[in-house]
């Protein structure tokens, strides 16, 4: 992709054709402040650049028909959601449709040579697949603060080595095409918005629960990086004085004492100790190395077990504190839960609400959703290929 639209209108234009599909140039008209001829000019401008293409002839609204515009069905971005334990890899056409996806176990404290080594075999295989000939843009999410004009990972807690790497120059060399950088959970907030939970909403917040703990901030529509990137680390908020020391170096944060790894290492204890029956024989089970997940403690909850469903309302409760601290100051119209410990499901959830609705003032909770994610992981996908999509559809 060499064009760039010429100005806001252009860029405009490409975005309700992304956002929307294709449509006529009455019904664009319908969406932008521009008078018919200009309208005309700047379809045309766009038409001769080959961004967007004639799509067939559009609904009758009296006098003569006039043919949809549609993006250029040949644009292709490519979408990277990196966690702390796997990765995440899909195309989209420039309508942010994923046309594939694959996804691997990967632990990003290998370290950015490696994990990139990863995600451009991922990468060449879906274009091996006739996906794509080549990408047009890539989106990146990594699980750690970024400094998002350079796209660059600054001093992240669980990713050793990653400090100061030039992601963004890096993989751009690599794909040949540019490249975007960011948070992964501002980029599950972005694709929640585009094709998830959060479509219709201008103000949410979206907090991812894995391997550790974030929040993406959407005001207005976009996303609240921040002065220096770091809004939203919502993880490294104190939840108990004195508390677990956290891998950022203080003690009793959030995500030292209720995330994928502080639930995994609890569940263990209580398994090895000898207070839950369940996880205890999972992990005596025949071949399993005495590592337990999430999934386990989600699955010994659903056979009732006392302790583990006693493990996910803690965490529940700790982080229903947070939000309930941060619905007060921000007073969003929606909350949504994501990441890996989602699997916990109801249980969590439960928790959660009666926490943030027994915090926060009526006024603040009286009409907000607390709710699950729609997009699993193909959320921060997707919103990879939105931030890329973002940048390229604006003015050059």
């Amino acid at each position: 992709m060499t064009a760039r639209p010429a100005n806001a209108h252009q860029a405009r234009l490409l975005r309700l054709l992304r956002d929307g599909g294709p449509n006529s140039r009455a019904q664009l008209g319908d969406q932008v402040d521009l008078s018919r001829s200009k309208l005309a000019v700047e379809v045309d401008r766009l038409l001769e650049t080959g961004l967007v293409v004639a799509d067939g002839l559009a609904a009758s609204r009296g006098g003569r028909r006039s043919h949809n515009i549609r993006l250029a069905p040949e644009l292709r971005f490519l979408g990277v959601d990196i966690g702390a334990t796997s990765v995440d890899v899909a195309v989209t056409n420039a309508e942010l449709e994923v046309l594939g996806h694959v996804n691997q176990p990967m632990d990003v404290r290998e370290g950015p040579v490696a994990v990139f080594e990863q995600v451009l075999a991922m990468a060449a295989k879906l274009k091996a697949s006739g996906l794509a000939e080549g990408f047009d843009g890539a989106g990146i999410g990594v699980p750690g603060p970024v400094r998002f004009p350079e796209g660059v990972p600054v001093a992240p807690p669980i990713m050793p080595g990653w400090d100061g790497f030039p992601v963004r120059e890096a993989l751009s060399q690599d794909l040949g095409c540019p490249v975007m950088v960011d948070n992964d959970v501002n980029l599950m907030a972005m694709g929640e918005q585009h094709a998830g939970v959060a479509r219709s909403v201008h103000d949410f917040l979206c907090i991812k629960i894995g391997t550790g703990i974030g929040c993406g901030i959407v005001v207005g529509g976009e996303v609240y990086r921040g002065t220096t990137g770091s809004a939203g680390d919502i993880g490294h908020i104190q939840v108990e004085p004195d508390g677990r020391p956290c891998a950022c170096g203080n003690r009793g944060c959030l995500e030292a004492h209720f995330s994928g790894a502080a639930l995994a290492r609890d569940a263990e204890e209580a398994a090895h100790s000898g207070r839950s029956p369940e996880l205890a024989a999972l992990v005596e089970a025949e071949g399993f190395e005495g590592r337990l997940s999430a999934a386990d403690v989600a699955a010994a909850a659903a056979a009732g077990d006392a302790v583990a469903l006693e493990l996910i309302r803690e965490g529940g409760n700790r982080t229903g504190q947070v939000i309930a601290g941060l619905v007060s100051f921000f007073n969003p119209g929606l909350v949504v839960i994501g990441g890996g410990v989602t699997g916990l499901g109801h249980t969590l959830l439960a928790a959660i609400r009666t926490q943030v609705y027994r915090q926060s003032l009526p006024l603040a909770t009286g009409n907000l959703p607390i709710v699950l994610g729609e997009l699993g992981p193909t959320a921060g996908v997707i919103g990879a290929a939105r931030l890329i999509s973002d940048h390229l559809f604006s003015p050059a």
